[in-house]
């Protein structure tokens, strides 16, 4: 490094100086002094702009803004305008040339100052100032004398403040960059954000560090702790739950009995630490085993298999600055949603995340802070991760990453990182980790090829019959003997799969069949907990969450930071609630034949004791009567029990009775008491079996049609003459329905990492642009016949679609009136690409309704997304019935609806009903206005209520970074037919 350039450690690829070795995160009552709190903040637009003297404690920074630390400094300012540059966002690509280690000539760098007090009688001698995360790179003065400088921006930093630190007032001041050599490390696809976003505090440091380890022993049942300290061999531990008073730490001390640490039953043994001079240091000691036992990924001697997530910290007002309340709200999400795991993508999180995991239960990966995948566009060359001077800096992140980390129960696996490329850093990398800490597993997902250092075969986005093949060991094989011998015996991790962007991810059910045949398959992470949408206030006050590019970055990846399984604000999307569905922990399934019950207990080491298990019979979704079920399975059993005597009494009664009602079983797993993550009644896990079902029946004798001089009418329908188009039912103002196969596209529709995405075929096809013609108008005696025809300009392919419309004679009866439509569509020409959807479009007056429905619900469904739903009757509003997608897309259709009502305060109700059903999704906006729009806010209601009532969609997938759509849920181009009911109240 060029001693002579004060700013010379920025470029340079160490990771910096003057810092003290890295230790374990840990509480004690050792003085602290929290440094959080809104500090004096410059902002310099590059390193030839620095502030003389701005250390110094004469320096007048009374001019100088005030920013709260920790934060982002991009953050300051929102929702209405930054005022210290713009976030942006990357996926892949470096916002800078790449031209490591240098960075750009233009470095905004944040000046930041802080006076604080220290108490007289604070052990000085033992001072440490330390920093929990500072983006990107940073240099330390306290009173004037330099302390060092340090990289790594997820990862804490300690120096050494004794010979500085003084009684009475002292000030601190910290130059942050924006970029350093550290950024080429750093890629990790989300915003670039920067500042000093994780707490800062000065700790009067006692013992150095420990080391607890907790091993469990499945078949005696005994447990052995043993903790390493630094301290004198005086220190003395204690843990009353294991009948420990005042032992020697090291131990090793062999308990029987004890209860395994588990996301199901998260055990913790409280205990103690005290040190000869008088400090007392908290434990909380989880005993668990992990292990890769036969090819099959262990816990505690059982199978483990991950449910889980990739998390990114995110807030849409503060960036990657999460309180405590924040992080706690995600955990208790997760553990609400049946998720029993979180990757740590692509960094260290910080360490209070992991004490909440420990608590409530979820295992993490915990990965490093490493990320340089910039480098793969250009072949991987100069790629840091196998470049000999970047080695400090690999290994520098791996092993603050393990010592801050290592006394978690949770975590079960460390990752070194990820989309590095391979090298020898990256080996050198999990050498260490396997020399400091053999109790758990090395995962890294780019060695996937052979392996060699890792412990789990992990992959991305891999497709159904690829991830079938590697349940069996069938997986093409590696060059290599060795390598791809030592490949084939180890578990395989999904460590990024369904990519949750936009409408979707669909599939997740087929991924679990899949995962849940092989035991081999150790489960997945689903891409991924939030989006990272940022809060923003339009022009006219309406919120909205922008996305890359909306800040004038020069080069950005748009939406594509918005993939998460819940919202910006942390409103959970329907994806969340079919994923937690899909990994539901008691697999329920109502057998009407047999009049059984068969379930499944897929707890990892819970049996069902906390579980209330209940019946309740519906008929057209009132309730007629339930009860309880007697359930216990211990861990991996399974059961077939049959029905209680009131259950089938219940049943056969609905049956007898031949109401012509929908009535139908649902079973429900409840928590029977308080859980620390939710109460009593949360549930957990689900089913429902078909008793009865609805007819329609058909009327003996048709209306005929009513044909006047410019008007057609049947029934309660006025249609026009010429097109055939129903305009008015009743009192009704309306317009169609007339066939559609056009939706707004969703992300998975416009981005296709693995090649052409679909909306290119489809707007070649002129999917976008088809134009409805009508051939013919036949009035007859039993109804109207209108014949038309759906095709694009410059396209031999079409859709003839014939519509036939009838009415029951009802004579003088006062029952009202309906009217009947049968769609028939059959494809004309050879079809090369599947369409959106297939059905019918109409539309009425209004801006917003009340929608009731007979059908799957509460929220949106898809065909390949609808595990979730579940049969009801259920009421909203138009407006709540639109999922708020950071950018709009096609939404809100509510599957396999059998009856529905929209109606507007004080007027008529519109009255549909599918035969046997139909998709409806309302809207209050069209679907060319849906599709144009790039933001919410840009949503504008035109006086009209928009109805799609759906024959079928094409499915939802996961292109966008995932494998394409399986034909199993494409919506192929063949001849279709179905039938609607239309009526007023």
């Amino acid at each position: 490094m060029n001693t002579s350039d004060p700013t010379a450690y920025v470029d340079d690829p160490s990771p910096g100086s003057g810092r003290l070795p890295p230790r374990s995160a840990f509480a004690s009552d050792v003085p602290t002094i929290a440094l959080d709190a809104a500090w004096r903040f410059r902002l310099a637009p590059g390193l030839d702009e620095l502030t003389d003297g701005f250390a110094e404690a004469a320096f007048d920074d009374e001019g100088w803004d005030l920013l709260q630390v920790p934060s982002c400094w991009q953050m300051a300012g929102l929702p209405g305008s930054q005022r210290y540059g713009t976030p942006a966002y990357t996926n892949i690509s470096y916002p800078f040339p790449v031209d490591p280690p240098r960075t750009p000539e233009q470095n905004p760098t944040g000046e930041y100052r802080h006076r604080f007090d220290v108490p007289a009688d604070f052990p000085r001698d033992r001072a440490v100032l330390r920093f929990e995360g500072v983006d990107s790179a940073f240099a330390v003065w306290l009173n004037g004398v330099r302390l060092g400088d340090g990289k790594g921006s997820r990862l804490p930093t300690e120096f050494d403040a004794s010979a500085a630190l003084r009684p009475g007032r002292n000030l601190l001041a910290v130059r942050v960059h924006q970029w350093s050599s550290g950024s080429y490390l750093e890629d990790q696809d989300m915003w670039w954000l920067s500042g000093i976003f994780r707490p800062v505090s000065v700790i009067a440091r006692g013992l150095e560090d420990y080391f607890v380890r907790a091993d469990y022993d499945h078949t005696t049942g005994r447990g052995s702790l043993s903790v390493t300290t630094t301290a004198p061999a005086t220190t003395r531990l204690t843990v009353p739950g294991l009948a420990l008073h005042e032992v020697d730490p090291a131990g090793p001390h062999i308990v029987a009995g004890v209860i395994p640490w588990s996301a199901d039953q998260p055990r913790l043994y409280t205990g103690e630490l005290v040190t000869d001079d008088g400090e007392h240091i908290p434990l909380r000691i989880g005993f668990r085993t992990i292990a890769v036992t036969d090819g099959v990924l262990t816990a505690n001697g059982r199978p483990l298999t991950f449910h889980g997530v990739n998390r990114h910290e995110w807030h849409p007002l503060t960036g990657r600055t999460l309180s405590e309340a924040t992080m706690l709200d995600d955990v208790l999400l997760m553990k609400r949603h049946n998720i029993n795991a979180v990757r740590a993508s692509h960094y260290p999180p910080d360490r209070r995340f992991l004490d909440l995991c420990d608590e409530h239960g979820l295992w993490v990966i915990d990965e490093g802070d490493l990320e340089t995948h910039g480098f793969e566009p250009g072949g991987w060359r100069g790629n840091p991760s196998d470049d000999p001077s970047w080695l400090p800096a690999v290994l520098d992140r791996t092993q603050r990453l393990v010592e801050r980390d290592k006394n978690h129960p949770c975590i079960a696996v460390w990752s070194v990182g990820n989309e590095s490329g391979t090298g020898s850093n990256l080996a050198a990398a999990a050498a260490w980790i396997r020399e400091r800490d053999d109790t758990r597993l090395i995962h890294y997902e780019g060695d996937h090829e052979s392996c060699s250092y890792t412990d789990l075969y992990s992959q991305m986005y891999t497709g159904l019959e690829e991830l079938e093949r590697i349940g069996r060991h069938r997986e093409p094989p590696t060059p290599d003997p060795a390598d791809d011998a030592h490949r084939r015996s180890l578990p395989f991790i999904l460590c990024e799969y369904a990519h949750a962007m936009g409408n979707g991810p669909g599939g997740l059910a087929d991924y679990q069949d899949v995962i849940d045949t092989h035991p081999r398959l150790a489960g997945g992470f689903v891409w991924e907990w939030i989006d990272h949408g940022i809060s923003r206030t339009a022009p006219d006050g309406t919120p909205f969450h922008a996305y890359g590019g909306d800040f004038g970055e020069e080069i950005h990846d748009g939406n594509f930071v918005c993939d998460g399984l819940l919202f910006p604000d942390r409103t959970p999307s329907p994806a969340l609630a079919e994923f937690k569905k899909v990994i539901e922990p008691v697999r329920i399934r109502v057998d009407m034949a047999e009049r059984v019950l068969h379930l499944h207990n897929r707890y990892h080491a819970r049996d069902t004791r906390h579980l209330r298990f209940l019946w309740t019979l519906e008929e057209d979704g009132r309730p007629v009567c339930g009860g309880d079920l007697t359930v216990a399975l211990r861990p991996g059993d399974r059961a077939t029990l049959p029905w209680p005597s009131d259950l089938a009494a219940a049943v056969d009664a609905t049956v007898k009775a031949d109401s012509g009602c929908d009535a139908w079983l649902t079973v429900s797993a409840r928590l029977a008491h308080d859980e620390s993550w939710a109460p009593a009644g949360h549930e957990v896990a689900w089913t429902q079996g078909t008793v009865t079902t609805g007819r329609y029946d058909e009327p003996v004798t048709s209306a005929a049609p009513l044909v006047r001089s410019g008007s057609l009418t049947l029934g309660p329908g006025q249609f026009d003459p010429r097109t055939g188009v129903l305009r008015r039912l009743g009192e009704l103002d309306l317009h169609g329905p007339q066939l559609e196969i056009w939706r707004a596209p969703i992300d998975n529709d416009l981005i296709n990492v693995a090649g052409e995405p679909q909306i290119t075929a489809w707007r070649r096809e002129g999917l976008d642009r088809m134009k409805h013609r009508t051939l013919n108008v036949r009035p007859d005696n039993h109804g109207v016949v209108v014949t038309a025809r759906l095709a694009a300009a410059g396209s031999q392919c079409g859709l003839r679609v014939v519509y036939r419309w009838t009415a029951p004679d009802t004579g003088n009866s006062p029952q009202p009136h309906q009217l009947r439509l049968q769609v028939t569509v059959t494809p004309e020409g050879d079809w090369p690409v599947p369409l959106p959807r297939l059905g019918v479009a109409l539309s009425l007056p209004g801006d917003d309704a009340d929608v009731e429905w007979l059908g799957l619900g509460p929220g949106e469904a898809y065909k390949d997304s609808d595990t979730a739903a579940r049969l009801g009757w259920y009421r909203s509003s138009v407006s709540a019935m639109q999922t708020p997608y950071v950018r709009p897309q096609e939404n809100g259709n509510r599957r396999h609806v059998r009856q529905a009502r929209i109606a507007r305060a004080g007027r008529s109700g519109f009255l549909i009903a599918g035969d046997p059903h139909i998709d409806l999704t309302v809207r209050p906006w069209s679907t060319a206005a849906l599709a144009a729009a790039n933001h919410t806010h840009e949503l504008r209601r035109d006086g009209r209520i928009h109805v799609h009532l759906d024959h079928d969609h094409h499915g939802l997938g996961s292109a966008a970074c995932g494998p394409e759509l399986p034909a199993s849920h494409a919506l192929h181009a063949v001849p279709a037919q179905f039938t609607l009911h239309f009526s007023v109240d």
